[in-house]
């Protein structure tokens, strides 16, 4: 899977380093004192990266739990993100990572510990509070579950820590983690969908709308709770009433009981990340129509046309949920 593997100084040692190079012998192995030297030059070729990322393996120091954006949110008393990864095994052309970093290898922070332990003292802040925790903000949280065994070391954790919920943000039909312990109610597989049309067009590399739904089949079968993003939301030709179908099909397949939470929104990216994503991919249709820069500093659809995606694909959903479950970014 890999040809090379980064190992920076601090994180030679870890015993989830020497795992990782155990189950890759084969891959060049390239000793550097800091992971920013090899992911941070600027000028880098991310189109050619991406057809054969490296990984690397480094220590997160610094902040590794943080705040959420406003908007980024289920309803919880408090939302924060940590990313034990950065990067995505996907090549989803609307994904905002292509725009953030100048690199498209991998970097896999090996000190899980730490992460656990800035988790248990966020919680322990306020631990009547109800808090929430995004895993997949800057990757994808099961896609590289094989390698990472990030799901098997996090979901124990949250075991003991019932009032914070951890989101799995995934595509991934990599689910055997999940399927081989008991499901915990304080954690949610979510599954970003898009209808076949976007989902063939713009998310390469990813598992099948078909797959993914009944990789969620198995883990309703088990006793996890599910969540349904529907999002980013794809402006198109006839694509509303393709969206109002496609939520039809998905929610009279996932039986209410089973979905824990659906958001949804409409494609934005900030303006920088957005020159970035557009460089590299100039003639790709999704970046030439209907796009314009509003009063927030993103890069979205005009204001009627973002309206009426929401509108419309909100009112197909609340036909299908308690409104209570549902949490639509403004």
């Amino acid at each position: 899977m890999f040809d090379r593997i980064y190992i920076e100084e601090a994180a030679r040692s870890h015993s989830r380093t020497r795992a990782i190079l155990d189950r890759f012998p084969k891959a060049e192995r390239i000793e550097c004192e800091r992971y920013g030297e090899v992911f941070n030059p600027k000028r880098q070729d991310f189109r050619a990266q991406k057809q054969n990322p490296a990984l690397i393996l480094a220590e997160k120091h610094g902040k590794r739990v943080l705040p959420t954006p406003p908007d980024y949110g289920l309803g919880g008393d408090r939302h924060f993100y940590f990313s034990h990864m950065l990067n995505c095994l996907y090549d989803c052309r609307y994904c905002f990572l292509q725009g953030m970093y100048q690199s498209a290898n991998y970097i896999l922070f090996v000190n899980f510990e730490d992460f656990i332990g800035d988790i248990e003292a966020t919680v322990a802040e306020r631990p009547d509070d109800r808090s929430v925790f995004f895993s997949g903000y800057d990757c994808d949280s099961l896609a590289m579950e094989g390698v990472t065994r990030f799901a098997d070391a996090f979901l124990p954790v949250f075991e003991r820590l019932p009032n914070a919920l951890l989101e799995l943000r995934t595509k991934s039909v990599n689910v055997s983690t999940l399927l081989n312990r008991n499901p915990i109610p304080n954690a949610v597989v979510a599954y970003s969908l898009n209808p076949e049309p976007v989902a063939n067009a713009l998310e390469h590399q990813a598992p099948s709308v078909d797959a993914r739904l009944k990789a969620m089949d198995k883990l309703v079968a088990a006793g996890w709770q599910i969540g349904l993003r529907f999002d980013p939301l794809i402006h198109f030709e006839n694509g509303i009433a393709v969206y109002e179908g496609f939520v039809d099909h998905v929610m009279n397949r996932i039986p209410a009981e089973s979905i824990h939470s659906i958001t949804l929104g409409a494609f934005r990216s900030p303006k920088n990340v957005f020159k970035k994503m557009e460089a590299l991919y100039p003639k790709e249709p999704l970046f030439m129509g209907n796009l314009q820069l509003d009063d927030r500093g993103q890069v979205s659809y005009s204001e009627p046309i973002e309206r009426e995606l929401i509108d419309r694909v909100s009112a197909r959903i609340l036909e299908h949920s308690d409104p209570a479950r549902f949490f639509p970014c403004q």
